[in-house]
């Protein structure tokens, strides 16, 4: 079988049992639908999600609620037992992860970003940070097999800017898969219409009945995730072109790693199939020569100047025109009708899926 027609293992890697579900739930429905084989992982077993539910009993609930999430889309769900609230970056864990990795083979990872507000979901990225080269040790977890090579990474989107903004390579319109993504979510009871709106002070808010709650929490995900279209509408253009790109509404996007293999014309192909063939090829063809030098040719591997290049541009600029420093982003405010805006902190007011 060419490697272009090939299936495709994706391995969707959360802190908790909802991460993978929230940040990525429509692109890995895409995956399913044509047939590659998602599996969403948590590292935690969530038995702190909740406002008077906790322990075993809550990550047995929640395991259950995570596994019917992923069979509404063809996936699977699996949980570590590592307590919610309590993952680090130990060897044992990262060994887990290394572990994880090797026997799934996937060709493509995506995860958290390690610029969040919580602790799990920023040692989850760094987690998989560290596995990524480690894949390739044979004597590391010698007990499973080594990989030839990393696969690509790819992280999550989020509104956070310090110490980096996120800066997105892919953005895929799931305007179309919406409709599963609630339904994935309508599974996690326990997250969407109790602890989240509880922890975010709106749990007065959610309907008694079933029909109603998923009506309700389809208009409460659209607008939270309808921002990032415009956030990211450049990009957008350059996928899609500028008539289809104006038009879509509902993205998820991701940010390519350096830790992993490149996300190059080739790779984007296999593992974004549905996204224009214009696109794939705008990319460039290229591979990382050495695992700590970053190529030339793209975006995300493009060689900063040497700081004595900089201290020479400084030295030729006179008293009278100063360094301008970087204006600061202004920040968020509620929106006229008393909303928050999509970059309101997570985990106050109306922002549980950023």
């Amino acid at each position: 079988m060419a490697e272009s027609s090939r299936k495709q293992k994706i391995l969707i890697i959360g802190a908790h049992p909802d991460d993978a579900d929230i940040k990525a739930g429509g692109t890995a429905t895409l995956w399913a639908a044509q047939g590659h084989q998602v599996r969403l992982v948590s590292l935690t077993d969530g038995r702190a999600g909740h406002q008077t539910d906790h322990g075993p009993a809550l990550a047995e609930r929640r395991k259950r609620e995570a596994e019917a999430a992923a069979a509404s889309i063809g996936a699977t769900y699996e949980i570590f037992d590592i307590p919610d609230g309590e993952l680090d970056d130990r060897v044992e864990y990262r060994h887990r992860v290394v572990r994880l990795i090797r026997s799934f083979q996937p060709d493509l990872i995506v995860t958290h970003r390690t610029t969040d507000y919580h602790p799990d979901h920023r040692f989850a990225g760094l987690l998989v940070q560290d596995a990524a080269y480690l894949l390739t040790v044979p004597a590391v977890c010698p007990e499973v097999p080594h990989l030839p090579q990393s696969p690509v990474i790819l992280y999550f989107s989020d509104a956070f800017r310090k110490p980096c903004p996120f800066a997105p390579d892919v953005a895929v319109n799931v305007e179309d898969q919406l409709d599963r993504v609630v339904g994935m979510l309508h599974c996690h009871a326990s997250q969407f219409y109790e602890w989240l709106p509880f922890n975010a002070g709106h749990l007065n808010q959610v309907p008694e009945t079933d029909s109603e709650r998923l009506a309700w929490l389809g208009q409460r995900f659209r607008e939270r995730i309808k921002p990032l279209a415009d956030r990211h509408r450049d990009l957008l253009f350059q996928i899609y072109g500028p008539r289809a790109g104006a038009s879509i509404q509902y993205v998820e996007a991701f940010e390519a790693s350096e830790y992993g293999a490149p996300l190059n014309s080739e790779s984007a192909s296999r593992l974004f199939p549905f996204l224009p063939e214009s696109w794939h090829a705008s990319l460039s063809s290229g591979q990382k020569s050495w695992v700590d030098v970053p190529e030339p040719t793209g975006p995300k591997f493009t060689l900063e100047p040497p700081p004595s290049t900089a201290v020479a541009t400084r030295k030729t600029r006179t008293k009278a025109t100063p360094i301008a420093p970087t204006p600061k982003e202004p920040r968020a405010r509620s929106t006229a009708n008393g909303a928050s805006s999509d970059l309101t902190p997570p985990w106050m007011g109306e922002s549980e899926f950023e």
